[in-house]
């Protein structure tokens, strides 16, 4: 991850040391990620391409003696939160604290005993832009307490932790590609993972070396993956899974769809539809990277923006248009990324179109009567690390 500046550092522990009264026994980064490509494939056991970015979350964490946790946030309305390790059940914690208290949770379902501890949260990934504000707060934070109580998880199980936290205590069906991009990111590549068996290849994706800017265009459209929306999204995956016989939708190849177009009903279909073409899309964009580097992937993620538009029905109005005035004004490939129902777009645009196309996407936003969007360029970073 790009080193985070000493200032920004220090102002981290001497704020935990004004509201707690002493240092923190240490500092944890965990970045936000973006989705190259690979939607809605993670809880399908396929195939996804997130690369780790140079926006995170940062905890500044101390031990107790006893079993409260004390947490608090640099930003937002939420107080300082107290609580105890011993109550904490499903349903129990709100806010941004559903986080760091589902991972104490998740932990504790694997047997291990956390102790109390004081915490301070700072964090600049945008929230509900669908670039993994929560996620990162959780990676942050389970790095921290493993390192903190020599619990000795490995990086596969921090990933299966977490989403055992998302799933079972926030509420949210979601799968792995999240936190694994935030614990497993390199600078200069993206995270091709094996949503099956955990397995990572490293990517190499540096589209500054290729004359192009990846612009993450924030629709203010806020999304939460604890609704009805994405639930739906899954449940109608594994129906489809059944119905065509088969352990998950990654064992169903492109050859398939015309016999599964007859046993499924036209939504269900669709939705398959999606998740077959999308792995297909993730495979052929590492062959492009691998061999040809990032101006060649443009057109890929212009048809993964048509499937989830179309297909998986997760776009809307505004990152619908986000897409298409990107496409209009110079980039070379755009699609929406994250869960969807909202959040960011993302598009791949040569260097001398970067600000005609913030400046057209915001005009558009503007003629349409939307909220301005924030424009800004992400590049691939490290993934989790101790601080100090």
């Amino acid at each position: 991850m790009t080193a985070t500046p000493a200032p920004a550092l220090s102002a981290v522990s001497g704020q935990f040391e004004s509201i707690f009264g002493s240092a923190p026994d240490g500092v944890w980064q965990a970045p936000g990620r973006v989705n190259l490509i690979g939607e809605h494939t993670d809880y399908n056991e396929g195939f996804v391409l997130p690369f780790a970015i140079d926006k995170a979350a940062k905890v500044a964490v101390r031990l107790r003696g006893d079993s409260c946790v004390r947490l608090l946030s640099t930003f937002g309305k939420q107080g300082l939160v107290e609580t105890e390790t011993t109550t904490l059940a499903p349903g129990s914690a709100k806010g941004w604290t559903k986080y760091p208290l589902g991972v104490v949770w998740a932990l504790g379902q694997l047997g291990l005993d956390v102790p109390g501890f004081d915490l301070l949260m700072d964090s600049d990934v945008p929230l509900g832009a669908g670039l993994s504000s929560s996620h990162a707060i959780e990676c942050a934070v389970i790095m921290a307490l493993n390192d903190l109580t020599g619990a000795g998880l490995g990086l596969e199980d921090m990933v299966l932790a977490t989403q055992r936290a998302e799933n079972d205590f926030v509420g949210a069906p979601t799968g792995i590609m999240d936190q694994s991009a935030s614990l497993r990111g390199s600078k200069g590549h993206a995270v091709f993972l094996d949503c099956r068996n955990q397995s990572v290849q490293l990517i190499p994706f540096d589209p500054r070396e290729a004359g192009l800017v990846l612009l993450v265009i924030d629709t203010k459209v806020s999304h939460s993956h604890a609704d009805g929306g994405y639930a739906s999204r899954r449940e109608s995956c594994e129906v489809g899974a059944q119905v065509l016989g088969v352990t998950a939708l990654r064992d169903v190849g492109i050859g398939d769809l015309e016999e599964a177009s007859g046993l499924l009903d036209s939504a269900t279909f669709r939705r398959v539809r999606h998740i077959v073409t999308e792995n297909d899309r993730v495979l052929q964009t590492v062959e492009r990277l691998t061999t040809d580097g990032p101006a060649h992937i443009g057109l890929l993620l212009d048809a993964s923006h048509a499937s989830m538009r179309d297909d998986f029905e997760i776009s809307c109005p505004e990152l619908d248009l986000a897409v298409e005035t990107s496409r209009a004004h110079g980039a070379i490939g755009a699609r929406m990324t994250g869960g969807g129902f909202g959040g960011s777009a993302i598009a791949l645009t040569p260097v001398g179109h970067e600000q005609e196309v913030r400046d057209a996407v915001v005009r558009a936003f503007a003629a349409a009567g939307f909220t301005t969007p924030d424009v800004f360029p992400v590049t691939p970073a490290a993934g989790a690390a101790r601080l100090a």
